[in-house]
Order: C-alpha cells, then sequence, then structure tokens
C-alpha cells in the first residue's frame, strides 16, 4: 500500500511538529445528510477517514494519537444511530487488529466500559492486549467518554487510594494517574473538525495547556494534507506555558 504521507508537506524541524495529537472528529452525520444519505453512510465513511490518518501519524512525527468517537452525551441519539455506531467500532476493531499488530500501533480505549455491548467490551479488551507492546504509534480511542465523567471517576479512584493509604499528600501528579489516561502525555494539540468552536467536554485536565485547531472540514472529508497543514501551522506558534 502507497504511504499516505509519503507526498505530503513537512516541517522542516521535527522538533516543531506535535507528539501528540488528539481530534474530535466531528461532522460524519452531515457529511453524509450532505449528500443525501443516511447518517450512517458518514460514520462508516468517518471510520475509513480513521485509517488513514492512524496510517499518516507516525510519518509525521506523531506519536501519540486520540480520537473522540462516542461521548457520554451521544447516546441521545436514536436508537438506530447508536446501534449503527456500535457495529462500526466492532467491525473496525476487527477488522484493523492485524494490520495495526503488523503496523506497530497500541491502541488503547479511554471512557466507562460497563454501558458497552458485551461483545464490543470483549473486542477492546482482546485488541488493548494484543498490541500492547507496540511502539510506533499510541493510538487512543475515546468511547462512552466524557471528561466530567472522567473527573468524577478520578475523583472516586484517589478518595479510595487515599483511604487505604496509598496517597498520603494528593498532588496534581497523583490525581492525574486516577485518570483513564494515566501515563499518557498530554496533548499538544487539540483538533475539531466541521466548524464547530467547541470543546464537548473532550479531555478538560489533559488538555490544559493544549493549542487548538478548528477546522471547517468535515471528518470524512479530513485528509492526511489536512493534518499535514495543520502540523505545519502548529510549528510556527510560540507555547510559553504562562512564562511570559
Amino acid at each position: 500500500m502507497a504511504d499516505p504521507a509519503a507526498s505530503l508537506p513537512q516541517s522542516g524541524n521535527p522538533a516543531d511538529r506535535p507528539r501528540h495529537v488528539a481530534i474530535i472528529m466531528d461532522g460524519n452525520g452531515r457529511w453524509a445528510v450532505n449528500k443525501g444519505w443516511p447518517r450512517l453512510v458518514g460514520h462508516r465513511r468517518g471510520a475509513e477517514r480513521v485509517k488513514e490518518i492512524v496510517r499518516a501519524c507516525p510519518d509525521m512525527g506523531v506519536n501519540w494519537l486520540t480520537l473522540y468517537a462516542f461521548s457520554t452525551e451521544n447516546w441521545k441519539r436514536t436508537t438506530e444511530e447508536v446501534l449503527g455506531l456500535m457495529a462500526i467500532f466492532a467491525r473496525y476493531i476487527e477488522r484493523e487488529a492485524d494490520g495495526m499488530s503488523a503496523e506497530g500501533v497500541r491502541m488503547r480505549f479511554i471512557g466507562g466500559r460497563e454501558r458497552l455491548d458485551g461483545r464490543l467490551q470483549r473486542l477492546m479488551d482482546s485488541i488493548e492486549t494484543r498490541t500492547m507492546m507496540n511502539t510506533r504509534l499510541n493510538l487512543t480511542v475515546a468511547i462512552n467518554y466524557g471528561g466530567r465523567d472522567e473527573i468524577a471517576r478520578a475523583s472516586r479512584r484517589m478518595a479510595e487510594r487515599i483511604a487505604r493509604g496509598e496517597i498520603v499528600e494528593p498532588t496534581e501528579a497523583d490525581f492525574a494517574n486516577c485518570l483513564d489516561t494515566a501515563g499518557h502525555p498530554d496533548p499538544d494539540l487539540v483538533i475539531r473538525t466541521s466548524g464547530e468552536t467547541r470543546t464537548s467536554n473532550f479531555l478538560p485536565f489533559q488538555a490544559a495547556y493544549s493549542e487548538y485547531e478548528f477546522t471547517q472540514t468535515l471528518w470524512p472529508d479530513f485528509s492526511p494534507a489536512h493534518l499535514a497543514e495543520i502540523l505545519d501551522r502548529y510549528g510556527m506558534r510560540n507555547r510559553r506555558f504562562g512564562s511570559a
């Protein structure tokens, strides 16, 4: 298969590129509706786009990629759409397991799993175990994820550790280690597609100092070339972290 990033613009200094990119993949349903198709067609096309972006990231210097696939609020959608999305997630894991293993992708999931279908949970567990030794790209997918929900769950974990005497004087690092993303670096860059300019409860603790990029492009149209352009713009930003 041809390398999707082979002909893309690259910044001159790899150090100017973000190590960890997080993406709010928005606009699948609108993309389909605009074409007169059912919303699930857009979600299926969005899953295909994920494969392209995942394959392109390592050659762009991105070592960590976190994707917002399904929020705690998305359960409000129609039963047909929710069930369709869950089926798409399951098919993606099944079909991409071999490819991710071969390409050195480690796949993990964040979010509350208890509400998900049992078969989907087993597939998630299986691919996490199968790819746990891979290091070329760390792919994290947020399913049934909400930042406030994660913080609430992390607070309960921290309280339990304090009660057991494992934590004596709680620190910010202790709290971070109670989050779903424990051990993950914070995202350097958060991208949202589709023209919306809100963060939608995505990684509120982790993205406190992230750079943001909002693009009008709907997720099914968001290509590796779009990502490369955004990464190049990121390289021109001056990240001071409050120092000046």
